[in-house]
């Protein structure tokens, strides 16, 4: 069995040398870093890429959140798109070299997802999360039915922490996608490795 897959992704929160610094320093213990810089301009963006390729992370693990423009100018891994995104079977029609992530909430999501030619869905929010305020968690059953509805890579988010992981990856995810538990600890190297132990099969 193949260790599960670690994805981080970034809050929107530090300013681009500062978060090309952190990912400098952990890149190597992940598998894919998901670029959710929301507040960012697409210049800002496309510049925050540069910093990491200068920095020496490799452009196949970078993943652009809902901007196809920017994952295909920047020539990266692929992009992660939303409700709100292009369809799937759009940006799959037009830039097939781009691997393509779909977020998802539900077994038909996910069905529909692949159906239009996703390459993985990241599938939450699991457990209750401080970006998800107030909202009901979806919680393991859910994510034990996507995985088993859809053939495609499922990814599990939402309040995974090292303590859960093993619950998590028990019920059908592939991997794991983190955001604050990595992206906001106090040693986010140290945090990489915890993660990335508990992943290991």
């Amino acid at each position: 069995m193949r260790d599960g897959e670690l994805h981080i992704i970034s809050t929107d929160k530090h300013p681009p040398q500062q978060l090309a610094e952190i990912i400098s320093r952990i890149h190597r213990e992940v598998d894919f870093i998901h670029l959710r810089e929301k507040s960012k301009t697409a210049r800002e963006v496309v510049e925050l890429v540069k910093l990491l390729v200068d920095k020496n992370v490799p452009l196949s693990k970078i993943i652009i959140n809902d901007r196809v423009d920017i994952a295909v100018a920047s020539n990266v891994k692929g992009v992660q798109l939303a409700y709100h995104s292009l369809p799937v079977d759009c940006v799959k029609r037009s830039f097939t070299h781009l691997t393509i992530g779909c977020s998802v909430h539900a077994i038909e999501e996910a069905q529909l997802a692949e159906k239009k030619g996703a390459d993985y869905v990241v599938c939450g929010h699991i457990y209750s999360t401080s970006s998800k305020t107030g909202l009901i968690p979806k919680g393991l059953e859910l994510l034990k039915n996507v995985s088993e509805s859809v053939s495609i890579p499922v990814i599990a988010i939402g309040g995974i922490t090292p303590g859960n992981t093993g619950d998590v990856i028990n019920s059908g995810a592939r991997g794991i996608a983190v955001m604050s538990g990595i992206f906001e600890a106090k040693d986010p190297l140290l945090a990489a490795r915890s993660y990335r132990s508990c992943l290991a099969k």
